[in-house]
């Protein structure tokens, strides 16, 4: 996750090696510390190989387009499965059914390259990435792809209880290559790649003699909370992505730097390795929900890669809510808001049980309340924001609410 560098060797008939690499935090003394300061990037250890390289296998040229690919990988895998000249393609309908998704006012879906409406003139540049990722790591996809099949089925399972998009269940390929056992340099443990105190905030045990990080129910749990916490602040995945390998901070300050709110308006302020890490998932993302067919054979000779170009009212950009960290909050929710300012941190998830609130609106209004949380120190007060009509049932409950709150944190 956010703040990692993990080493992990994939053993079949000849070893493979998977690694994810990304920055990781210096933690204060209290352990309480989450967010990385911008200049311990010269502190980062650097990884052999990678999944979320530092550097690319290809090389693109000044228009984004895919001019080389280097190294030595094996492109044995690819033939041409079509005799005749027609450039195989992927049926536009069942991709579009397969990108239906259920109502859910809580998060946009993951953006998947070829997705014209939310990528617009990047479409390409996303395109010739994906292209170059494939050619380059589509053995090794392949291989945590036919490993990971209840795995995937789990984590699924647990993403959709919080109404999470299934689609970020590839960011624990990027993560740790779905070895529950991987753990890097800096402490970094499991298929989310969780720092300690992180897990712990999340509600993970982790101590001397049990480490839930590497419990795929539960760590996968603690990731689904980590990742609302961050879409409340950021309000967009690959924003999410980006603050899951470096930290919100980095990302906050890119949008306060620019006043953007989306990836490639912030893209070149963020550390390199970030800017990779979110390509990468996209790229992953992307190949195992529509390539996966091509992984063990290869691309035929004659793709088309146009075809996974989608213009669809089901994928069309929907007007969005300002982001609060650029525009806070409308006449309306201001009006409908009040203010409580509390001394112990909630967990949002228990708040929205017991209250009835919703809990992406909870998320949203209280933006910025994961660097309350991680950095909560007894004594420490938040201004907490809530519905004006829950004002009375939230005193009236305070007490439950801390006290569960706490066990979730345990």
């Amino acid at each position: 996750m956010q703040w990692k560098l993990v080493f992990y060797s994939v053993l079949l008939v000849s070893p493979l090696t998977l690694c994810a690499q990304g920055p990781r935090v210096n933690l204060n003394t209290d352990g309480r510390k989450i967010a990385m300061n911008d200049n311990d990037g010269a502190r980062r250890p650097v990884a052999m190989d990678s999944i979320a390289p530092k550097a690319m296998p290809f090389v693109l040229d000044g228009s984004d387009k895919v001019i080389k690919i280097t190294g030595s990988e094996s492109k044995k895998g690819t033939v041409n499965q079509s005799s005749s000249n027609k450039p195989n393609v992927i049926q536009n309908q069942n991709r579009l059914d397969d990108r239906l998704v259920e109502t859910n006012d809580r998060f946009k879906q993951v953006p998947l390259a070829g997705e014209t409406d939310y990528f617009g003139n990047m479409n390409n540049y996303m395109i010739d990435y994906v292209k170059g990722y494939m050619s380059h790591f589509g053995g090794r996809l392949n291989v945590v792809n036919d490993r990971g099949l209840s795995t995937f089925e789990t984590m699924e399972r647990v993403l959709k209880s919080h109404s999470i998009p299934k689609e970020l269940k590839y960011l624990a390929v990027i993560e740790s290559a779905l070895n529950k056992n991987a753990r890097s340099p800096v402490g970094a443990v499991g298929y989310w790649q969780f720092m300690a105190p992180t897990a712990r905030l999340m509600g993970l045990t982790v101590s001397g003699r049990r480490d839930e990080r590497t419990d795929l129910v539960k760590s996968t749990h603690a990731a689904a909370k980590y990742l609302s916490y961050l879409y409340d602040q950021l309000d967009d995945w690959l924003l999410v992505i980006a603050a899951y390998n470096s930290g919100p901070r980095p990302v906050i300050n890119a949008m306060k730097k620019t006043g953007e709110d989306d990836f490639w308006s912030i893209k070149k302020y963020l550390p390199k390795e970030t800017q990779n890490h979110v390509l990468a998932f996209v790229a992953t993302a992307t190949i195992m929900e529509r390539l996966n067919h091509f992984l063990l054979p290869g691309l035929p000779s004659n793709f088309d890669w146009t075809s996974l170009n989608v213009t669809s009212a089901s994928i069309a950009k929907a007007k969005k809510p300002a982001n609060p960290l650029l525009s806070k909050f409308t006449e309306a929710e201001v009006k409908q808001m009040a203010i409580v300012r509390i001394k112990k941190p909630l967990d949002l998830e228990v708040v929205s049980a017991m209250l009835n609130i919703d809990r992406r609106q909870l998320g949203r209004w209280n933006y910025d309340y994961f660097d309350y949380l991680s950095e909560y120190k007894t004594g420490n007060l938040y201004n907490f924001r809530i519905p004006k009509d829950k004002l009375d049932v939230f005193l009236e409950k305070l007490g439950a609410l801390e006290r569960a709150s706490q066990n979730m944190q345990m």
